[in-house]
């Protein structure tokens, strides 16, 4: 009677200890209700204009694939190795704890664990990776609930979504391509085991690092497939020959400066969603007027780094003259060594590439192309009063009276100084502004020739409003939809009209004698009507070319980032139109005009 009592009250402090240890583990359990409104973290997927897929932007690199898409031998090769019993029990294998805690008490330490692939969802989805008592009840309890409310496939399809593959792959799809650069739906037998690998211990089992470990751990899995009936001894013979992957295929931006340019624009309204809610973001870009901007920089480069010493940069900007859409963008030679930005960052100084303003505020005041200017030498006071500054032409010699016309086209700088001391500062730095340069422009004589600095997008969108006289809002964004596909917003052309008709007649023609006679004739090459004006700056440091056709105005700078001369006599005519032309002369080809 009394060890009667005393078992009694054992079982009851046991008992009590059990249940208050259960009551308090499951007081804050999740709800698995907030699996109805399920949405992992997806990548939002940046387009071009003409469909091509440019970039992701993720945080965990990631694209949900619905359960049945994924084929039947992939779904295999995970339950072969992860949980073999998965379609015959209710979310807790008890068969498999037992296995697992008997191989542990052999191997005196933990080496097999029962988890159901439930289990693991459970855990993924609402738990801390813990290892505790409290955590594994939890894990049980929201599994047997789980498999009440949803199907066995459906399971299986979360499991392979959430799943972390390594190598900064999230999700069964992502895995796929990072590893074999292949779709889930196209995975073979032995590739799919590599994965099935992969969940228990990513980097442990990383074929890039550890290949043999990789390889035999995938070759467990399929041996498992073969055991389970999922897979023939045929299949399995010709699974176990294939080589494990030896290099992650990451993606590699295309039009990476643009790109860049693009995320960092849109995360200032769209903060952490832009990197976790799967948007689709169709942008300006053409991908092939891209391409064919990237090989005319390139070419244009080798072509001076092999003269010159190397490390020459340059910059590309190309855009549709009615919209104000960026159809192409080069920011550098190599955006993967240096991520600035010369053609939206880079504020350098545009030599004769900004005397267009100079010229445009003459017309402004009622002067006409043929009205003469002195191009003389002339000293003028230094903004400190201290000394003379005397501007000189780039042939060294004077040309006395000229034209208006003559002057911008042989790019004269003495008389365009005159004219500026002619007209004031304040008129010319008030155009500039109406063309949409932001960029301080100095009210020194000096910034007539080119002397403050400006950025070459600034420079672009300004010559698209000499080419038809409407100042363009920049339109890189066209849309953002979210994963349903709902619109978040649509962009359009914003052009607003600041020159009349005889104006833009007027500096249009002026642009052209640049080209037909002038320091850009070498453009004469493309036998058709095209406008636009040189640009170099002291010692040969910027190379400058900005010009238009009737569709694109397209704008070159070459230069170094330190400053120094990119070479002698390398003028904007040398070094920046050659790779202009190159561009304009194929694009009509490409464009299949």
């Amino acid at each position: 009677m009394r060890y009667s009592m005393l078992l009694a009250g054992v079982f009851g402090i046991v008992g009590g200890v059990i249940w208050s240890l259960l009551f308090w583990s499951l007081a804050d359990l999740p709800s698995i209700d907030t699996l109805e409104g399920y949405r992992p973290f997806e990548s939002s997927k940046v387009y071009s204009s003409d469909g091509h897929l440019l970039a992701e932007f993720y945080l965990e690199r990631r694209e949900f694939v619905p359960h049945y898409k994924i084929p039947e031998h992939v779904k295999n090769a995970f339950i072969a190795i992860e949980d073999e019993r998965f379609y015959r029990h209710s979310g807790i294998d008890l068969i498999a704890i037992m296995r697992a805690l008997y191989t542990d008490i052999l191997a005196g330490r933990i080496v097999q664990g029962g988890s159901t692939i439930t289990q693991q969802l459970a855990k993924l989805l609402f738990l801390k990776p813990e290892k505790s008592l409290e955590r594994k009840i939890k894990e049980a309890v929201l599994a047997l609930q789980i498999e009440k409310r949803y199907t066995k496939d459906e399971i299986l399809g979360l499991y392979l979504n959430q799943a972390y593959f390594g190598n900064q792959a999230y999700g069964i799809e992502a895995a796929s391509r990072t590893y074999f650069n292949k779709s889930v739906i196209d995975l073979d037998i032995a590739e799919a085991a590599m994965l099935a690998a992969l969940p228990r211990a990513p980097s442990f089992y990383d074929p890039f690092k550890h290949p043999e470990r990789a390889k035999r751990r995938r070759n467990i899995v399929l041996r498992k497939m073969y055991e389970l009936g999922f897979i023939s001894e045929e299949q399995l013979e010709e699974a176990l020959a294939e080589p494990i992957p030896e290099k992650p295929y990451r993606r590699r931006y295309n039009a990476p400066y643009f790109v860049e340019f693009v995320r960092t624009e849109l995360e200032k309204k769209y903060q952490g969603r832009l990197y976790t809610d799967g948007f689709d973001i169709k942008t300006s870009l053409d991908s092939r007027l891209q391409r064919l901007a990237e090989d005319a920089l390139k070419k244009g480069t080798d072509r001076l780094n092999s003269i010159f010493k190397p490390t020459i940069q340059a910059a590309f900007l190309a855009v549709e003259i009615e919209t104000g859409r960026i159809v192409a963008m080069v920011g550098g030679t190599d955006f993967w060594e240096t991520q600035f930005n010369r053609a939206v960052q880079a504020r350098r100084q545009p030599g004769s590439a900004i005397k267009p303003v100079v010229y445009l505020t003459a017309l402004r005041t009622g002067l006409i192309p043929e009205d003469t200017i002195m191009d003389r030498e002339v000293g003028y006071p230094t903004p400190d009063g201290k000394e003379v500054w005397t501007p000189r032409n780039y042939e060294g010699y004077y040309n006395g009276e000229v034209t208006l016309r003559d002057a911008l086209a042989r790019s004269l700088n003495a008389a365009t100084v005159c004219l500026a001391d002619m007209l004031g500062m304040d008129r010319i730095i008030e155009t500039a502004k109406r063309l949409g340069i932001q960029s301080r422009i100095h009210p020194y004589l000096s910034s007539a020739i080119g002397a403050s600095e400006v950025t070459l997008m600034e420079l672009v969108y300004a010559y698209a409003v000499l080419a038809r006289g409407y100042r363009l809002r920049p339109l890189y964004v066209e849309s953002v939809r979210d994963r349903e596909g709902l619109v978040l917003e649509e962009r359009y052309p914003d052009a607003e009209k600041i020159l009349d008709d005889a104006l833009v007649d007027e500096i249009r023609d002026m642009l052209r004698s640049v080209i037909t006679y002038g320091t850009g004739r070498k453009a004469k090459i493309l036998k058709r009507e095209v406008f636009g004006k040189t640009g170099t700056t002291n010692d040969y440091t910027d190379a400058w070319f900005v010009g238009f056709d009737n569709r694109f105005v397209v704008g070159v700078w070459v230069g170094r980032d330190d400053h120094t001369p990119i070479g002698s006599k390398q003028t904007g005519a040398q070094a920046a139109l050659p790779i202009w032309i190159d561009f304009m002369k194929r694009y009509p080809d490409v464009l299949g005009q």
